[in-house]
């Protein structure tokens, strides 16, 4: 079973801009909780421990609020415009004892036959949408390749899921597929005979217009007297 990891937090005034960067200068992460028909609370966590965690699959948290503690869920992370840091977190709280949608890292292990034949093995699903108790969730889920052959697919409904865990993603879905190397199509070349006369070049059209352009206006005619 999961454990939800401990992190402290501390109470943030306002919910505006000024607030937020106020937090980051300071080294921590701006964040919202809500859920279980309760009041939005406005909170801010170290950023480098938060980070280090989700880095290593955590999804479930308990926050150490300064007179409470709130068992929560991370919902959703945004991050800046690199998409390298993260800038803020909406976290949901939970029941221990409920299930939840989570989305999981998808791993692929071994190596597929067909890659083996010469192929090429693309995963198209980085992540499977599951459903599973909140002290279920796991850090990635693992599947093995190595019967995959040259030109088939593995589908989501294909993969083992831990026990007690629903399957949201489309069964059909394709996760991986191994795909022939196809070599590119080279034209062939153009075999120069020796004194074979040049193609004529259509050039009369633009001698007219270059004589036009660079003719000078003749002189208007006086009318005869």
């Amino acid at each position: 079973m999961s454990k939800a990891s401990t992190i402290p937090a501390q109470s943030r005034n306002g919910t505006g801009t000024l607030s937020a960067k106020k937090s980051r200068r300071e080294g921590l992460l701006p964040c919202i909780v809500y859920g279980h028909q309760k009041d939005n609370v406005s909170a801010a966590i170290p950023r480098t421990q938060f980070v280090h965690q989700i880095k290593h699959g955590v999804h479930l948290f308990e926050l150490q609020m300064p007179d409470h503690t709130e068992t929560v869920l991370v919902k959703e992370i945004q991050y800046n415009h690199l998409g390298s840091d993260p800038i803020h977190v909406d976290f949901t709280r939970v029941d221990l004892n409920e299930r939840v949608p989570v989305s999981v890292p998808l791993v692929l292990r071994g190596t597929a036959a067909g890659v083996t034949a010469g192929g090429v093995l693309q995963q198209i699903l980085m992540e499977l949408e599951i459903e599973c108790l909140v002290t279920d969730i796991p850090e990635q889920i693992r599947t093995n390749v190595a019967k995959l052959e040259l030109n088939q697919s593995l589908k989501a409904g294909e993969i083992a899921l831990p026990e007690g865990a629903k399957l949201l993603t489309d069964v059909e879905a394709v996760v991986a597929v191994v795909s022939e190397i196809k070599e590119e199509e080279v034209a062939p070349a153009v075999a120069v005979v020796e004194g074979a006369a040049e193609p004529e070049v259509i050039t009369k059209g633009k001698e007219k217009e270059e004589g036009a352009e660079g003719e000078e206006a003749a002189p208007a005619k006086e009318p005869p007297k």
